[in-house]
């Protein structure tokens, strides 16, 4: 099942296990946003793929959603569309003594991003990131 088919990109998706429940999470976008109806078609879609498919082993719950307003940064695209935005990088080892990094998105491209920080401009590999989001400017 692609959800481009359906107008909508995905941005993210995570498989939780809670004890001995499963979760699976989608976050889907598109441009001017999702609404419940996005996230309704999406699910109805993926749960017969998954159905059909079966890639998770007993009962789980599927949860379909918009990315919200702290979205994950998950391919050099994301970085580029959100260039002036605020963002916090976290590393998977330290640099500089800290793992997680906060700045505003001053460069990307197919390798790296550059963030803006207090500390100066500093610049990642995105193999070196192990998670990074938006931060919700209230």
């Amino acid at each position: 099942m692609q959800v481009a088919a359906m107008g909508c990109e995905l941005v993210d998706s995570r498989l939780l296990r809670t004890g001995r429940q499963i979760t699976l999470q989608v976050f889907i976008d598109k441009e001017g946003g999702v609404d419940i109806d996005d996230c309704a078609a999406v699910s109805r879609q993926l749960s017969v793929w998954l159905d059909v498919e079966n890639p998770i082993q007993g009962a789980y719950r599927l949860e379909v959603s918009s990315p919200g307003l702290d979205r994950p940064l998950t391919k050099a695209a994301d970085y580029q569309r959100f260039l002036g935005s605020e963002a916090e990088v976290e590393l998977h080892a330290l640099l500089d003594g800290r793992r997680r990094w906060r700045g505003t998105l001053a460069a990307a491209d197919e390798e790296s991003v550059t963030l803006l920080t207090e500390a100066g401009e500093r610049r990642f590999l995105y193999s070196a990131i192990h998670r990074a989001k938006l931060v919700p400017q209230w």
